[in-house]
């Protein structure tokens, strides 16, 4: 009897979405003409692929319109709900009706459902019936309260989660003041208070007793000289002078790393780069161009002897 009631879901119902979904599932578990059959939320949601929420929501929408009832005195396995869809089972017990007067009536020659047709009375169940598809009356028995409506009723508000989401839980113990009960900052975060004092920018970072000591130890200082070791600290800050501010270790760090690639000058080789009556030292910060037209100037206006 599941396909006359999917039929009607199908051809009848107006509900939508989600909800024709779950009217769908509940018709599909239908095995006679009483339209009746169990389902627990979870059934449901695992059949429609929809949230509890949706589902909830489904159920309240489908029994407002009169498509659902829940049959209260009645529970399927594990305690699951048990409902009716009332308009097909009006319609089947319409059938029954008249294919009883005149045998000889076929289905297609019975006048169509109307309202005043109304659902046989639940109590006139037949509970034999339903107890072969594991549906048992509960109702005035020792097994337990009555059932409620899971999707909300119009008495009391829909059954709620236990712990809503994004909710933490707190410890057991502890006052308000402890640091365990409140979101405080933690002191060696990246971004913290005690770390921010040490961001500075390469130009205001100043090069530091234990920078100095590991360049005389690794011998940049005696490879590079007094003044070399200047001008690559002076070529370091124009170069890291638009990088965004630091800590003083990373800047520590990264100044070793250029004094280390930082190349060897040679005193035997001529100057080439001065500017035309500047100063024959190396401009910092100069680009490879710059210091291209530098050299070239220089040859232009160093004397040749024929003036």
């Amino acid at each position: 009897m599941s396909g006359q009631a999917r039929k009607w879901a199908w051809e009848s119902s107006t509900s939508k979405g989600v909800a024709r979904l779950v009217l769908l599932s509940i018709a599909d578990r239908i095995p006679d003409a009483q339209c009746v059959a169990y389902a627990s939320v979870t059934d449901l949601m695992e059949r429609t692929r929809a949230s509890r929420n949706a589902v909830r929501t489904s159920l309240a929408l489908l029994v407002d319109a009169g498509e659902l009832e829940i049959c209260d005195e009645y529970e399927g396995p594990q305690h699951s709900t048990v409902y009716r869809m009332p308009r097909p089972a009006a319609w089947l017990a319409k059938v029954a009706a008249a294919q009883k007067a005149a045998p000889e009536l076929r289905v297609e020659d019975v006048e169509p459902l109307t309202d005043a047709d109304p659902a046989p009375d639940l109590k006139d169940l037949d509970k034999e019936l339903l107890r072969k598809h594991r549906i048992w009356f509960i109702a005035g028995s020792e097994s337990g309260p009555r059932r409620q409506n899971p999707a909300g009723s119009k008495s009391a508000p829909a059954r709620q989660n236990l712990t809503p989401r994004r909710v933490r839980n707190r410890p057991p113990s502890g006052s308000e003041t402890d640091p365990q009960n409140c979101s405080e900052p933690k002191v060696n975060r990246r971004y913290s208070s005690s770390s921010a004092a040490e961001v500075t920018s390469a130009t205001d970072w100043q090069v530091d007793d234990a920078s100095l000591a590991w360049a005389q130890q690794q011998g940049h200082l005696e490879r590079l000289g007094e003044q070399g070791l200047q001008a690559a600290d002076a070529k370091w800050r124009h170069y890291r002078s638009a990088w965004s501010p630091r800590s003083t270790a990373a800047w520590s760090a990264d100044w070793r790393s250029w004094i280390a690639r930082e190349h060897t000058p040679t005193p035997q080789r001529p100057n080439l780069y001065a500017l035309p009556g500047g100063s024959p030292a190396l401009q910092a910060g100069m680009t490879k161009a710059d210091l291209h037209m530098a050299a070239l100037l220089a040859a232009v206006d160093e004397p040749t002897g024929t003036e």
